[in-house]
């Protein structure tokens, strides 16, 4: 049974005419692009789409104060991006995360989706560009070189936002840990070997005070994405920008997100180089490494139980094994050493399509804003599993942690301003010969009982009185 004509429509561009669905609200760009590019399988990300929306709204409210777009268009434009800001029609964007072009098919898409839902709301048929077109009306004085770049700041701010702020109940949580541990003593070690002794809460309160400086990184980095290059148009020059329009785009942008935008020092500059994107990242990556090695430590102090330090207790959370009865393995941290493991390979993507761009625009901004968005939500998402998941019913074994540091030569070292190094040595080397605790063996060498409980008091031992 053949389809009735009536069900579709024609839509032509410089390459040819193509049959599209008649309700479509896309159009032939988007439909070319989606044959085109079938390779990562994952659409445009929803706050992308957001972000596009608010720059086209955005535009659409300057070109119309510059007297070149009219008011029932402008008004129509608007009703559609409000329209994409509510949650509707993100269906319509059929691109690839992954496509050449620079991001030119995920501008297209959004440009044909916006004109279309404006159409409808005028009360036409979708694909009749006569009432509004998707390039010469949404796309008005600007080009995908300055929109796709500024959308996409705008979202790795949106994520990056929700990044600190799980970083700050991480942050909060490893407080509360800090305080709670603060009395347990513990072996201190460099080398995976004892060396000092140390409190259980001054453990978690470096972890807090690590967390708290990739805060102040990561908000430092962002203010670079708070320059825009809108106004430059395909390469900087600002080629078919009308002037009221290029000195209203910036603030427009600026009210409708809630952010302060600046327009970049040098336009050119702005368009050819994504090394802002690559500063991120970066700051991503290195909270990442610090998240990993937390991790890394807590599943070292919690091995065992039985066989290894098991200092730490983490909270089980499912069978360990389908073979070993009992067995329970520390899957929160392995899942934030995977999640950062995955982060240093996106940045290390981003890095080389950052340097690979050339000349007058870095066409690997697809690449790199599928990168850089799905490290920054997968590292949120890890950091508040591990937060609330692992992190909130950690527990520390106070009598083990004494007993280990009782039996290491850790203690040893608080001695040496007492008796020297060298006695201190002869003392661990009797303990080591005797198997005996070196708190022991130092009373057969003139230390006081008395002088031993001053000397290894808890506070005394760890920290600058």
């Amino acid at each position: 049974m053949q389809t009735k004509e009536c069900e579709f429509r024609i839509e032509k561009d410089g390459l040819g005419e193509e049959k599209l669905p008649k309700d479509a609200v896309y159009g032939i760009h988007s439909l070319r692009a989606s044959r085109n590019f079938p390779i990562s399988m994952r659409g445009i990300d929803d706050e992308l789409i957001l972000n596009l929306a608010r720059v086209k709204k955005a535009a659409a409210i300057a070109n119309e104060k510059a007297g070149h777009l009219s008011g029932d268009k402008a008004e129509a434009i608007i009703y559609a991006c409000n329209e994409l800001l509510a949650g509707r029609y993100h269906d319509a964007f059929l691109s690839d995360a992954m496509q050449g072009g620079a991001g030119t098919s995920i501008h297209m898409n959004a440009c044909e989706v916006i004109a279309n839902i404006a159409i409808k709301h005028l009360g036409g048929r979708y694909g009749d560009y006569s009432i509004v077109h998707p390039l010469d009306h949404v796309n008005m004085c600007q080009s995908t070189n300055d929109v796709i770049p500024t959308a996409a700041k705008l979202t790795a701010l949106d994520k990056t936002d929700r990044l600190l702020e799980a970083l700050r109940e991480l942050q909060e949580m490893l407080n509360a840990k800090s305080a709670e541990f603060d009395s347990i003593l513990m072996v201190g070690r460099t080398q995976l070997q004892d060396a000092v002794p140390m409190r259980a809460g001054q453990m978690f309160k470096a972890y807090a005070a690590m967390i708290k400086r990739s805060i102040a990184h990561i908000k430092d980095t962002q203010k670079l994405l708070h320059y825009s290059n809108m106004g430059g148009s395909a390469i900087g020059s600002s080629i078919n920008v009308d002037r009221k329009y290029y000195d209203l785009i910036i603030d427009e942008i600026s009210a409708e997100t809630g952010r302060k935008l600046y327009r970049c020092e040098d336009l050119f500059d702005g368009t050819q180089n994504a090394d802002d994107f690559a500063a991120i990242s970066s700051a991503v990556k290195v909270c990442a490494l610090k998240l990993s090695k937390m991790a890394s430590d807590l599943r070292l102090l919690a091995s065992g139980p039985m066989a290894g330090l098991g200092e730490v207790h983490l909270p089980a959370r499912q069978s360990g094994s389908s073979i070993m009865p009992g067995k329970i393995n520390p899957v929160i941290p392995e899942a934030l050493n995977q999640a950062a493991f995955l982060v240093i390979g996106h940045d290390a993507t981003i890095a080389v399509a950052v340097e690979g761009g050339q000349l007058e625009l870095n066409v690997f901004l697809p690449v790199i804003m599928h990168q850089l968005f799905e490290e920054t939500d997968i590292l949120t998402n890890a950091v508040r599993v591990f937060t609330e998941n692992c992190l909130k019913d950690i527990q520390m074994d106070a009598e083990l942690c004494r007993e280990h540091l009782d039996k290491s030569f850790a203690v040893m070292t608080a001695l040496n301003p007492k008796i020297g190094y060298d006695k201190s040595t002869q003392i661990v080397k009797a303990a080591q010969k005797s198997k005996r605790p070196v708190i022991e063996v130092a009373k057969e060498y003139g230390i006081s009982e008395e002088e031993m409980e001053t000397i290894l008091e808890p506070h005394s031992m760890t920290e600058l009185l």
